[in-house]
């Protein structure tokens, strides 16, 4: 079975190596049709401590790492975490 993704935004980095992501949706309401807000926050495993409030991320499902923490983040700000790309980005920096 495919592992779901989501994207959201980042509201808390406070937790060590995890951040609380706030994912929107769009449903329509089945009596007036109107297009309605719900949103819910997942926390995800953000191993190196990368993601910052504000930042748009890219989050996977996964075994269960806690009690809560059943997601991981993939990419941030359209970039991918933890891989080749970012070392070299940082270390020029």
């Amino acid at each position: 079975m495919p592992r779901r993704v989501l994207t959201g935004r980042v509201t808390s980095d406070k937790m060590d190596k995890t951040v609380t992501v706030l994912v929107d949706r769009r449903i329509m309401h089945p009596l007036y049709k109107k297009f309605i807000r719900r949103s819910k926050k997942y926390a995800a495993h953000d191993e190196q401590n990368e993601c910052k409030i504000g930042d748009t991320v890219r989050i996977e499902e996964c075994a269960p790492i806690s009690k809560r923490k059943t997601w991981t983040v993939i990419t941030r700000n359209g970039a991918a975490l933890g891989g080749t790309d970012a070392a070299p980005a940082q270390a020029t920096a």
